[in-house]
């Protein structure tokens, strides 16, 4: 089985709240809400993914970001590597480049089952960061 590597955002508003986005019924764990972020290219560094994923996702340009945690998650009919950066600036208002809802939260309000199961390390780390 093929393992996809996603480099994924935690975006920081100046309140300490992250952005999340929701997940299009017709995409895998569709319905759910995620960390925004996609699939790294084979010529790409993770970082470079990561920017053009949020430029082209959110409409806003990554100025600075520093690793947070690597999570690897086995889905059953794919295995995906996430590559979690802490996005603490940015320029731009993030939309909904493809449609998606987007919602700021306060990582306190962050509820695992909304999200899918790889995301719920992601959960923990943040709960747990001093951020």
């Amino acid at each position: 089985m093929q393992q996809i590597d996603v480099a994924v955002a935690i975006l920081l508003n100046p309140e300490k709240q992250v952005l999340t986005s929701w997940r299009q019924p017709h995409q895998h764990q569709g319905g759910l809400w995620e960390f925004p972020g996609g699939k790294r290219e084979p010529e790409e560094t993770i970082f470079e993914a990561l920017k053009r994923e949020i430029r082209e996702e959110l409409a806003v340009s990554v100025e600075q970001a520093e690793p947070f945690v690597h999570i690897e998650h086995d889905y059953g009919d794919k295995k995906v590597r996430l590559d979690v950066w802490l996005v603490s600036r940015f320029i731009g208002e993030p939309q909904g480049n493809e449609g998606q809802p987007l919602k700021w939260q306060a990582v306190t309000e962050l509820k695992a089952a909304e999200f899918p199961a790889a995301n719920s390390a992601i959960i923990e780390a943040l709960q747990q960061a001093t951020i």
